[in-house]
């Protein structure tokens, strides 16, 4: 009896041993490519992977830079298991055939996005006819435009819209081009400081709608719950960054979009990114509540042809716990 319980105890101890000699080797192993722009939102997890902060969670993450219109062919071809993007796109993509489960909330928009116009522009009834610049179907910008436009009483079929990726829609209009560009920060500043080209009508402080959170291929997220977790852990761990080290995260963050600490405070004061207590409140409904308003949106616009089957598929909240 005796030897036998030693025996099992050896075994045990001895297999105690291989996990844990195989636990970090397999957490070193674990590899991610996550698809995101340079939106200024986005930067946490840049600071995570310029920091260490990623390693340090056993993760070796690939940020790739991809246009919003292109990240979910980069997830539908598995070139990606991982996207940064805004709710209403997880909710188009799903409806569109490419299934993507959001497991924690990034930021939301305090005036970082926002529809510039002419000085001579009094009100949104005025823009009825006019060119606006503004990113492709099926991105935040154009979302944004058609939501703005819908809460006015107007559609994408009052404006004439002329395409151009968030920065060339900000530059353009900046140097004379087009009556209106939909944009964001970094790129919304270069409106706030060219005053005699144009001004702000309106931002996501007048309507509230732009929220990013990071989704997974459902496939991978499922073989891959520790890989998630370590990413959602590691969100966080670059927000106590910010938090203690704020002069040193803006730098960091600020290099990735070619702009200085100052400058990247700046443009990052117009958001807020959103903590495991704000993530865990904004999972319990208003997730829910924000995918059904968005869906009609999505469908006036004919980014999508039909509402998703079911809502509760495109999330899953055991990460932000």
């Amino acid at each position: 009896m005796g030897r036998s319980m030693f025996k099992v105890a050896s075994l045990m101890a001895a297999a105690g041993l291989v996990a844990a000699v195989a636990a970090p080797v397999q957490a070193q192993e674990t590899k991610i490519a996550l698809g995101m722009s340079g939106w200024t939102g986005f930067a946490p997890l840049t600071l995570a992977d310029k920091a260490g902060i990623f390693k340090q969670h056993g993760l070796e993450v690939e940020l790739k830079m991809i246009p919003q219109k292109d990240r979910h062919l980069a997830l539908a071809s598995k070139a990606i298991q991982c996207a940064a993007t805004t709710v209403e796109t997880h909710v188009a993509w799903n409806a569109n055939g490419v299934p993507i489960v959001q497991i924690f909330q990034m930021d939301k928009s305090y005036g970082a996005d926002g529809l510039a116009v002419r000085n001579d522009i009094k009100g949104f009834a005025e823009l009825k006819g006019k060119t606006i610049g503004v990113d492709a179907p099926g991105t935040a910008p154009y979302f944004g435009l058609a939501w703005m436009l819908s809460k006015n009483g107007m559609s994408l079929k009052d404006v004439k819209v002329t395409t151009l990726a968030p920065q060339a829609a900000a530059q353009a209009f900046v140097a004379g081009q087009n009556d209106a560009a939909m944009t964001y920060e970094p790129y919304l500043s270069t409106v706030r400081s060219n005053p005699t080209a144009g001004k702000i009508l309106a931002t996501t402080l007048d309507y509230p709608m732009v929220m990013d959170t990071v989704g997974c291929d459902p496939v991978w997220l499922k073989a891959n719950p520790k890989a998630a977790q370590a990413l959602t852990d590691s969100y966080f761990a670059a927000l106590e960054m910010i938090k203690n080290d704020p002069a040193k995260s803006n730098e960091l963050m600020g290099s990735a979009v070619k702009q200085t600490g100052e400058q990247f405070a700046k443009s990052s004061a117009y958001l807020r990114w959103q903590d495991k207590a704000a993530n865990q409140k904004f999972f319990a409904g208003e997730l829910t509540s924000f995918m059904k308003d968005a869906t009609t949106i999505l469908l006036e616009a004919g980014i999508i042809r039909k509402a998703p089957e079911n809502l509760v598929v495109t999330f899953d909240a055991s990460f932000i716990k």
